[in-house]
């Protein structure tokens, strides 16, 4: 067993604290960290790199330019716009407009690729479905002003037209005949109700806006506003006759642009299968019929 003089030796040059007690030699713990105790944290190592700091972007050669996808073209040509602000040099500006010529030309491709691609498929291209041309586009909107009539006419017993008005408002006396050619020319009840007198009739329909036109089903509480302002009547008749196919349940809401004869073609969105994950193919059952302003 070593010495007590020996054992003290040894702990002096190891640095350890001792304390005597009679002729026992105690090495003493390393002192605790109170409760209190608080460490200078090392100061954080200052960081070179300045997210503000002026760089100037690497073009790269064209034939590489040319594989990159169009979001990282553009964040280059937001980069050199922003460099060549700062710098206000000739050839940072040029560079910029080289950039932006790439991308022009880069567009103009697309452009003629997708002419090569409509013609190929042609049930990609609206012309296959409205086309241009004067004496074919007349024959084609009377074909749809005939269906739009048919349809609104069989449903004219079904449905009935309520204009909302107020004797100071300008408005709805250029409005109002054109409710009345719409009776005339679809058989419909128009009704002309005055928020004037009638303010509970419009706290009980949530109209607060003069002239506002609303169709209304007969015998339920279904309405939708088909206008609210002034209208022109072939967009009054149009947003009737969509907003009677919707509260019958003839169309989804995502079909609610598709117009007269426009049914399963270019432009129904429901032409070629489901777009909506609300939509009842998707979830595997059948279209079921849609249900608009009804009061609970």
């Amino acid at each position: 067993m070593p010495s007590r003089r020996a054992l003290l030796l040894a702990c002096s040059l190891c640095g350890l604290p001792v304390i005597a007690m009679a002729q026992t030699v105690v090495i003493a713990p390393p002192a605790k960290q109170g409760y209190w105790w608080y460490e200078t944290p090392e100061p954080k190592k200052a960081d070179d790199k300045n997210p503000e700091a002026l760089t100037k972007p690497v073009i790269p050669p064209m034939k590489e330019l040319a594989t990159w996808t169009p979001a990282k073209i553009r964040k280059l040509i937001e980069q050199q716009r922003d460099y060549a602000a700062t710098v206000l040099t000739v050839d940072a500006v040029a560079d910029f407009w080289r950039l932006q010529d790439f991308a022009r030309r880069k567009a103009r491709a697309f452009a003629g690729v997708t002419q090569i691609a409509m013609l190929q498929h042609p049930e990609l291209n609206s012309k296959s479905a409205n086309p241009m041309v004067g004496d074919a586009r007349s024959g084609l909107t009377a074909e749809k002003d005939s269906i739009r009539r048919a349809y609104l006419r069989s449903h004219a017993g079904e449905f009935a037209l309520v204009m909302f008005s107020r004797t100071t408002c300008g408005y709805c006396r250029v409005q109002w005949p054109i409710i009345q050619r719409f009776q005339e020319e679809m058989g419909w009840q128009v009704t002309l109700v005055d928020l004037g007198s009638r303010p509970d009739v419009g706290r009980r329909f949530g109209v607060e806006v003069t002239p506002t036109t609303m169709v209304i089903r007969r015998g339920s509480q279904q309405r939708m506003v088909i206008a609210s302002g002034v209208e022109a009547y072939p967009n009054l008749s149009q947003m009737a006759y969509q907003a009677v196919r919707l509260l019958r349940g003839d169309i989804r809401p995502e079909q609610f642009m598709t117009g007269p004869g426009e049914d399963a073609g270019f432009f129904d969105a429901l032409g070629n299968g489901p777009v909506s994950a609300t939509d009842p193919r998707v979830i595997g059952g059948d279209l079921v019929e849609t249900h608009v302003g009804v009061e609970p």
